[in-house]
């Protein structure tokens, strides 16, 4: 089975395991994945499964996930049944530790720029250079700045950071994420891009995912409305009819789906410390609280998702490999590289996590252009599985819960 390298937070190597019971991760593309192992106590170098070490699968750096749950049973069966559940989560779901403090001079942190510019303005101010030392997270760098993405203006006050940088992902289709660094001992948090590999394009060879091209085992797919919304009614600050309120979005009759936002905290003046405040101009606050509304809107749209298994691989083949790992010890491997002979394209090699494929059911009258969001690999002793999901993933119950709540706002009337 693919090995595991287990890490301390400042990237010290405490083992390798390979013998564990089963295996899954999930990669996603613009939340947040997880990782869940099970192994028998007895195995070694189970004692370094600690919370707050790090698993690195494999080699791959960017496979990177961070301990934060271990539970463990004993029933009448004995030590063979005597198994740790480790539960971790993406290196960068440690932004989830902070919120996005604006300066102490503006009531909002603003930022207008290229996505990734502006991902990595909140990361830098929050989590590599924020204000109070004490929200350093001294392990982890930023990548440099490539003005990937479209260009965007965003507000943020208190929110999560990453939720914020899930959100700043969904709008504008770049990924995001941590990886290890060896080297550096470090963290590297970065933004990603993915390839355009669909029908419509001659940069990159097409890649299609079809029943009919035996390269799809099980195949679901969704379209739903349930919780869509196209069309904003973004509110301001002022009272009743003095509210400032803008709309957004064109469509009519059966086709429209309205949508209030509260948007109170979107500031008529400004807010600059030490100089009295002065009125902004009204189409500057009409384009923030637009901005508002366009976010909400990313937040409501339609839900089409299609989640498959890849066909397995059917070839192995076995090599010996010598790795190094900063400057501690070698582990010499021998290691099975699983070759995909019966799909005609190769994980990672062919497609990952964020290329655009085209995926078609002509049974079903399906044909999508659609962005692979998560890739699920499982590793147990009777072989490797791969899933897939296009397109937005399916909601969970706390995202449908969240969504609903920050809908829950009612107009203030006097």
């Amino acid at each position: 089975m693919k090995p595991i390298r287990i890490f301390t937070p400042d990237i010290d190597l405490l083992g390798e395991i390979s013998n564990y019971e089963s295996l899954f991760f999930v990669r996603s593309f613009h939340g947040i994945g997880d990782l869940e192992l099970r192994i028998n106590r007895h195995k070694n170098y189970t004692d370094t499964l600690q919370k707050g070490n790090i698993i690195v699968v494999g080699n791959d750096k960017h496979k990177a996930y961070i301990i934060l749950h271990r539970e463990i049973e004993l029933d009448e069966a004995g030590k063979v049944t005597e198994n740790w559940l480790i539960k971790a989560l993406e290196l960068k779901a440690v932004t989830g530790d902070r919120i996005t403090l604006p300066p102490s001079h503006t009531a909002q942190d603003n930022k207008s720029a290229p996505a990734e510019t502006v991902m990595k303005h909140y990361v830098n101010g929050n989590v590599i250079n924020p204000v109070d030392s004490k929200r350093k997270i001294p392990q982890m760098l930023l990548a440099p700045d490539l003005n990937r993405g479209p260009h965007i203006n965003w507000q943020s006050r208190f929110k999560n950071l990453a939720e914020e940088q899930a959100e700043i992902s969904l709008v504008s289709g770049i990924g995001w994420g941590a990886r290890v660094d060896y080297d550096l001992r470090k963290w590297i948090f970065d933004v990603s891009e993915g390839r355009d590999l669909t029908v419509n394009q001659e940069v990159h060879s097409p890649v299609i995912f079809s029943p009919q091209f035996d390269n799809i085992k099980n195949m679901q797919y969704v379209e739903s409305d349930l919780n869509f919304k196209n069309m904003a009614y973004i509110a301001g600050q002022g009272e009743g009819v003095e509210r400032r309120v803008v709309e957004l979005g064109q469509a009519s009759g059966l086709a429209r789906k309205e949508l209030f936002v509260d948007a109170r905290d979107v500031s008529e003046e400004t807010d600059i410390e030490g100089e009295d405040p002065v009125l902004r101009p009204p189409q500057e606050i009409i384009t923030d609280l637009i901005n508002r509304g366009e976010q909400k809107l990313a937040e409501m749209i339609q839900e089409i998702f299609l989640e498959a298994q890849i066909m397995t691989p059917v070839k192995t083949v076995d090599i010996e490999k010598q790795t190094h790992f900063a400057t501690q010890f070698q582990i010499v491997e021998s290691v099975k590289i699983t070759e995909g002979f019966a799909s005609s394209f190769v994980y990672e090699r062919d497609y990952d996590l964020g290329d655009i494929a085209t995926i078609q059911n002509t049974d079903w009258g399906v044909t999508k252009n659609a962005r692979i969001t998560e890739a699920k690999e499982i590793y147990e002793p009777d072989g490797f599985q791969l899933y897939v999901t296009f397109g937005n993933s399916r909601p969970t119950l706390i995202s449908k819960i969240k969504q609903e709540l920050s809908g829950m706002r009612t107009e203030i009337t006097k």
